[in-house]
């Protein structure tokens, strides 16, 4: 089981900014902006790699519910990043899906 996946279940804290049945948003706990949320589908697909059309309706979601949570952070208008990361070479540290939103701050590119 993911840390993710003890959050989903409130295993462990976070201070969540947006949740519904298919996916839950909250502060990441290492911000890279002063803006970082962690965007996360309930259900668990471990990376970009293994999405399939069975999880369209639940990324379609949470790209509809970026903007909404942007906006609600007051970065809606100066801008902001979102980023998905595959597998270590790609960065990601987390085996479940997730989009992180980054604003708050210019953001420089390329960025890594």
């Amino acid at each position: 089981m993911t840390i993710f996946q003890k959050v989903i279940n409130k295993e462990i804290p976070a201070d969540i900014v947006f949740e519904d049945d298919l996916c839950l948003a909250f502060r990441d706990i290492n911000p890279q902006a002063p803006i970082h949320i962690l965007i996360i589908p309930r259900s668990p697909v471990a990376s970009t790699q293994e999405v399939d059309l069975d999880d369209a309706r639940t990324i379609g979601h949470i790209f509809s519910i970026i903007p909404k949570i942007a906006s609600t952070e007051g970065i809606d208008k100066t801008g902001y990043r979102v980023v998905t990361n595959c597998r270590s070479d790609g960065g990601q540290e987390v085996a479940h899906l997730h989009f992180h939103l980054l604003g708050g701050r210019k953001l420089n590119w390329p960025p890594g």
